[in-house]
């Protein structure tokens, strides 16, 4: 299929062909007919993306602040392939679209195939020819309403979200400033419920074009003062909506001068807010933010999960506000004839953007697509590179490319003479092609299960979110493939069990990525702690940072918590220097933050077999330029030290150890060897870091019991 996306580096547009997107259990794939070029935010986008790498710093200082920070902690050359790979990613645009239903995931039961959608939100309404939609961003649309006009209603939903906000009561008298095309759906609903509108904008010809207004101002040639108090009586209007979009304050001072006492101004545009204090305060003024579509924007539990908030606590969800857009559509109260400026065929939708990035003269721009069905497909084949003799060489298949796998391990693979990047697949298309091209893959695909089934993969790498782990994992094993699989391999005993059973029935083998064991210093403390007849002492202090509430790792369906997600790392690498399996456990932390639906913060104790103990820190709570992570070893009168697993005398290189793992999983596969974390290891720190989790609850030690041990074979 056909999409249209963006190089966030140089700002180019390109209209590539990319997989099918592959959807959830909670979505639908739309065959898409129309989508609404939104100019006023589309545009913002390219403006940023074209400019140069200093304009970029210029426009968003908080994520320079961010880059110097990981600078500090994880060193200039890993800082720079996480830039890089995050500036070399593509950017889907487009957020609002219609179309038909063509496939229903199993949890869907109010749409089916054939039903007519609308549908809305970044990165999900893209202008693509199939696009995958979370079920509370996409709402039913009825025969009798043409979905060109559909195509409108996520904008159309920003705009009713705006005149929520003012709340405007029967027989008020609103202004909207700005009439482009946020403000001018706001005057046509505002129009529609009843009440009178005073439109105001800098541009004569949009005051003229808006026949719903009761009357306009011009800015500039018109008293917008007078105009408002000849339109309101006398008293000022009761409120004001701000659609427009400009650095200016001049907006919201205008606001300000022409509403009433006691009056409200909502904002829904990005404009300028040094709001002038005395005007606002002398006349009592409420000033109201509009956030979007409306309430469950950016929430994830309603956006991806398809969790809806109760009526009776929320009535006007984002999806309501666009069910309310369609219902006044099919009820003809609203009529957008007079906003469509021009309609572009899919394939000519570059020249819809120079349209715009030229300044033509323009309202609404649609692009129209064909009905391609017959070419839907979840993989595509990329044009043939040059590759070196693959006589010795191992086929990988890259599934997830997600930051970590484009900033770390496709880098590292790229490095090691023995792989070669055969395929890739990733949930969106648009992202795996990008990372394919990169690298040389011969597919991409949105069905990982293709890779799984190709008989000329030797290497499966599992780099999804979490809860995708152990599924795949099994499936790659079953096929008898040598598995790479990222951390955490599973997040509960029953994948454990299921991850367990497949390895040892195949003849594949398992490695999980715990890069830590691998890397230089780790390797320096594990030959000086060779040989010794005693225990040692260990404390490991993680400086771990904070993530939004909603971040997806610790949502304890896709990515286990922080503590199943990530404190097996550091389990892990204590089990390597002591060689042994832990067999005692207890951690307690803060209690659970209300924001947060897994834990963050704990601070575990463990036994290790031959004596040795370690004390995990693991915390959210710490400053940032503390660093993140620091390790002591206690042993024999001399302490071992890992800060950041620096190396190099001025201490500005990392070795995590990544090139080492994969470069060690090689020479097994050729040398037909066991895996170099051996299974017996990956069950002992699974089962330590899933007591860790219990004995948070239990307030009680727990002893690890040797449960798998008659099952697995030690290498």
């Amino acid at each position: 299929m056909h999409q249209l996306q963006q190089n966030f580096d140089s700002g180019e547009l390109e209209l590539v062909d990319v997989p099918e997107p592959r959807f959830s259990s909670n979505g639908v794939l739309v065959d898409t007919r129309y989508s609404l070029v939104s100019a006023g935010t589309e545009q913002m986008l390219i403006d940023l993306a074209k400019k140069s790498l200093l304009g970029k710093v210029k426009e968003r200082p908080d994520l320079v602040k961010q880059v110097v920070e990981k600078a500090r902690k994880d060193g200039l050359k890993s800082t720079y392939r996480s830039v890089r790979s995050r500036l070399d990613k593509p950017l889907p645009l487009g957020y609002s679209c219609s179309g038909r239903v063509i496939d229903v995931g199993e949890d869907i039961t109010d749409l089916s195939v054939g039903d007519l959608v609308a549908c809305g939100g970044a990165g999900y309404a893209t202008h693509a020819e199939v696009n995958h939609v979370p079920e509370n961003l996409c709402v039913h649309v009825p025969d009798s309403v043409e979905l060109r006009d559909a195509s409108f209603t996520t904008v159309g939903a920003i705009a009713l979200q705006g005149i929520r906000r003012l709340d405007p009561t029967p027989g008020e008298k609103i202004a909207v400033i700005g009439l482009g095309l946020v403000g001018r759906l706001t005057t046509k609903l505002l129009s529609a419920y009843g009440h009178p509108v005073l439109g105001i904008d800098i541009d004569p010809s949009k005051v003229e074009e808006a026949t719903e207004l009761t009357t306009g101002a011009v800015i500039g040639e018109d008293d917008v003062e007078q105009a408002a108090e000849a339109f309101s009586g006398g008293s000022g209007v009761d409120g004001v909506i701000i659609t427009a979009a400009t650095d200016s304050d001049q907006p919201v001072e205008m606001a300000g001068d022409i509403t009433r006492e006691g009056g409200r101004v909502s904002v829904v545009g990005d404009v300028g807010m040094d709001i002038p204090r005395e005007q606002y305060y002398d006349k009592e003024l409420d000033f109201r933010l509009s956030r979007s579509y409306g309430p469950g924007r950016y929430d994830r539990a309603y956006e991806e999960k398809g969790y809806e908030y109760p009526i009776g606590y929320v009535r006007w969800t984002e999806k309501r506000n666009m069910a309310e857009f369609v219902r006044l559509l099919n009820a003809g109260k609203i009529s957008l004839e007079d906003l469509v400026s021009h309609t572009f065929p899919f394939d000519d939708a570059l020249e819809a953007y120079d349209l715009i990035l030229e300044g033509g003269d323009y309202t609404g721009v649609v692009l129209e697509y064909d009905q391609k069905e017959e070419n839907r497909s979840q993989r595509i084949e990329l044009e043939s590179v040059s590759k070196r003799s693959v006589s010795g060489r191992l086929s990988v298949g890259m599934i997830g490319a997600g930051s970590f796998a484009t900033s770390t391990l496709l880098p590292t693979i790229l490095k090691i003479d023995d792989l070669d990047i055969t395929a890739v697949a990733s949930a969106t298309g648009v992202s795996g092609k990008t990372v394919g091209e990169k690298y040389g893959a011969e597919y991409v695909t949105t069905d990982y299960e293709e890779i799984i089934e190709d008989e000329s993969i030797d290497l499966v790498v599992v780099a999804t979110r979490h809860n995708l782990h152990a599924e795949i994992a099994v499936k790659a094993l079953e096929a008898r493939k040598d598995v790479h699989l990222e951390k955490p391999p599973v997040l509960d005993r029953e994948e454990l069990q299921a991850v367990v059973a497949a390895e040892q029935a195949s003849d594949g083998r398992l490695m999980v990525g715990y890069n830590r064991r691998f890397s230089e210093p780790a390797r320096e403390i594990k030959e000086q702690l060779s040989g010794r007849d005693s225990p040692f002492m260990a404390q490991y202090r993680i400086n771990a940072g904070a993530v939004p509430s909603d971040h997806w790792t610790i949502d304890p369906e896709e990515g286990g918590g922080r503590i199943v997600g990530e404190v097996c790392h550091f389990v892990d690498l204590l089990q390597f220097f002591s060689g042994s399996d832990p067999e005692r456990v207890y951690a307690t932390g803060p209690a659970v933050p209300e924001d947060s639906p897994t834990r963050q913060n704990v601070q575990a104790i463990i036994e290790f077999g031959d004596g040795s103990t370690g004390t995990i820190t693991y915390t959210t709570l710490g400053d940032d330029s503390g660093g993140k992570e620091s390790l002591e070893v206690f042993h024999g009168g001399e302490t071992f030290r890992i800060d950041d697993f620096k190396t190099g005398r001025l201490g500005l290189s990392q070795s995590k150890g990544f090139e080492t793992e994969f470069r060690k999983l090689v020479d097994a596969i050729h040398n037909d060897k066991g895996a170099p974390i051996q299974i017996w290891e990956i069950v002992g720190t699974s089962l330590a870091t899933f007591a860790v989790e219990n004995t948070m609850t239990s307030n009680t030690p727990i002893i690890i019991n040797g449960e798998f041990g008659n099952e697995i074979e030690k290498y």
